[in-house]
């Protein structure tokens, strides 16, 4: 057993020490869950170049635990081993273990599991909440405590909990999270960070756990409201917003270099420390994107989580990276490593689709249906991410009538007796309504329901909601006897169990698929012209979502995921399907916002 020394990170006068002498941090966040874990050592010396001497990373508990009880720190989810290769690269790391992250994540971090059943109080002391998060932290902190700086390690600070004074003021739910934390063997620096807004901060800060503060600019404006709750100091910036993530019917974000490597000068010049948000902003593999919410409307996130970071999603080095290694270097204690080469790419190609079959074709690839009188949420069927199915029949008033979806989150796609009526979304002006047309026979018309989650809100009141549909009405009549099908997306194998056709795509959601010949492995990019809104996987890997609205055009497909030969490529189409599929050697996130 390694016997616990005293902390590498410390605080005295207002001043970090590092080893007892005084020491600035100049850290990046990299999320290991947003980066294959093949290229976890790349990137991180990626950032090394760039003359950081510290790694901070986000934990995303839902990442860790699907399911109720069953946590996994293997392969992908290997905390400890992003966490050695840090030190191995000479970076101190930071950990910002939850439970709530934020991070443009599904949910904020939090388990989709919390939603099911009876309504729990969210980042409060309420005990239902309080036994959720307590269990996950018994799973965590024994990852975490042999990495402690205290064990050896290269774990200088833990963060507890995240931008809480933005969310709450429950003094009593953040002194749990700290007593679990410390309780549990975390014997490093303690911090919180929230926004610069004056009640933020209040709310959000613990006594006797150091505060930071998040800003992207005015940096006397941002360090003086922090100083108004911590007049000592030391002043860093825990979340220093040099770029910014991107949501689906927008622009793409995009910040001038020499204005963030000011705002970066301006900081390091007064003696604050700083920690860039992000460093290396990743992917939203699969379908881990979250979404925002304002004024009434959802903001799903991209897939995409490029962020305009100074490495790119690909690990392309930008001007940024330039521009901050040249301020960084007037204020290192060391030189920092010499820049890597851009990883390889592969040539362009374009290959058509050879294979369909329509969704509606494969259920019996996905769960068994579960029925009840009211459509089930995907909550109730155990599912966090994907698409739900709700199928049921009814007879159509001879004038007619609306079809009505009550509580529709996110996106639907609804078929009368297989024909698509129409595609409904909740950011559409209520009621969510289809004009319903009687059979010719008089008998009873298939219903199917098709509903997409499309990423659990992260930020703000709006968090905690259930996916899916609450009921479905004609008029004024629901329709109840619904079966529900929860069609998980992310699973493993779920493009194996496909039955692919030659026959060319039918009306309504369909797979396609295609094969893509390359000589070796290196990084790709693939675009979808002509699709409308869907996924793609590549050799039975979910990259992500596409969407025509763009601001995104290419996915990243990362070299691990390829392979020397045929390589498969199968598409699930929601609204109208293309022909072909191109493989690109550069990114297309789209043109930037003004």
């Amino acid at each position: 057993m390694t016997t616990s020394t005293a902390p590498r990170l410390t605080v005295a006068d207002g001043t970090f020490l590092r080893d007892g002498r005084p020491h600035q941090i100049i850290s990046g966040a990299i999320h290991y869950f947003r980066v294959h874990p093949d290229l976890w050592e790349d990137r991180l010396r990626r950032l090394a170049a760039m003359g950081l001497n510290t790694v901070e990373t986000y934990v995303a508990w839902n990442f860790h635990e699907r399911r109720r009880g069953e946590v996994d720190f293997t392969g992908p989810r290997d905390l400890a081993r992003f966490v050695r290769l840090a030190g191995d690269v000479g970076l101190d790391v930071i950990v910002r273990p939850g439970p709530y992250i934020c991070a443009e994540w599904d949910f904020g971090g939090l388990p989709a599991w919390l939603m099911k059943g009876e309504a729990m109080a969210l980042r409060t002391s309420a005990p239902r909440f309080l036994e959720a998060l307590d269990a996950w932290f018994d799973a965590v902190c024994p990852v975490l405590v042999p990495l402690l700086s205290t064990h050896g390690g290269p774990v200088v600070a833990v963060q507890v909990e995240n931008e809480y004074g933005s969310f709450g003021d429950d003094a009593a739910y953040l002194s749990h999270c700290r007593a679990a934390l410390v309780d549990r063997g975390i014997d490093v620096l303690l911090l919180t960070s929230d926004g610069p807004g004056p009640d933020w901060l209040a709310s959000g800060t613990i006594p006797g756990v150091l505060a930071t503060v998040n800003f992207g600019s005015r940096v006397a404006e941002g360090f003086g409201e922090l100083r108004k709750v911590q007049p000592e100091g030391p002043d860093m910036c825990m979340e220093f917003w040099n770029g910014w993530f991107d949501h689906w019917g927008e622009g793409h974000h995009v910040r001038d270099a020499d204005d963030a490597a000011g705002v970066l000068e301006e900081m390091l010049r007064a003696g604050a420390s700083v920690n860039f948000y992000m460093a290396h902003g990743g992917t939203n593999f699969g379908l881990w994107n979250g979404a925002n919410f304002a004024d009434g409307t959802l903001q799903p996130t991209v897939t995409s989580y490029d962020y305009d970071a100074p490495i790119g999603e690909a690990g392309e080095l930008r001007a940024k990276f330039h521009a901050y290694r040249e301020v960084i270097r007037r204020y290192a204690a060391e030189p920092a490593p010499d820049v890597p080469d851009l990883p390889a790419r592969l040539a362009p190609q374009t290959a058509s689709m050879e294979g369909w079959v329509a969704l509606l074709d494969s259920l019996d690839t996905f769960d068994a249906p579960r029925r009840a009188p009211l459509p089930l949420p995907m909550e109730a069927l155990d599912q966090d991410h994907g698409l739900v199915l709700y199928r049921g029949a009814a007879l159509v008033p001879p004038d007619g009538r609306e079809l009505v979806l009550e509580g529709l989150a996110d996106r639907a796609t609804v078929l009368v007796d297989g024909s698509v009526l129409g595609v409904l979304d909740r950011n559409d002006s209520a009621p969510h309504a289809l004009p319903l047309v009687p059979r010719a026979d008089g008998r009873a018309s298939r219903i199917d329901v098709l509903v997409e989650n499309q990423g659990r809100i992260n930020f703000g009141p709006a968090i905690g909601e259930r996916k899916g549909v609450s009921g479905v009405r004609i008029a004024h009549r629901f329709v109840h006897g619904w079966e529900s099908v929860a069609i998980r997306l992310d699973d493993d194998g779920v493009t194996d169990r496909l039955s692919f056709g030659v026959a060319a795509a039918s009306a309504g959601p369909v797979f396609g698929r295609a094969v893509l010949e390359v000589e070796a492995a290196a990084d790709g990019f693939l675009a979808l012209p002509g699709w409308g809104k869907g996924f793609v996987w590549l050799n039975g890997v979910l990259l992500g979502r596409y969407w025509e609205v763009g601001p995104q055009v290419t996915l990243y497909a990362p070299a691990p995921l390829w392979r020397s030969g045929a390589n498969e490529v199968v598409v699930l189409e929601l609204e109208h399907a293309g022909s072909l599929v191109e493989l690109r050697d550069a990114p297309d996130l789209g043109r930037p916002t003004a």
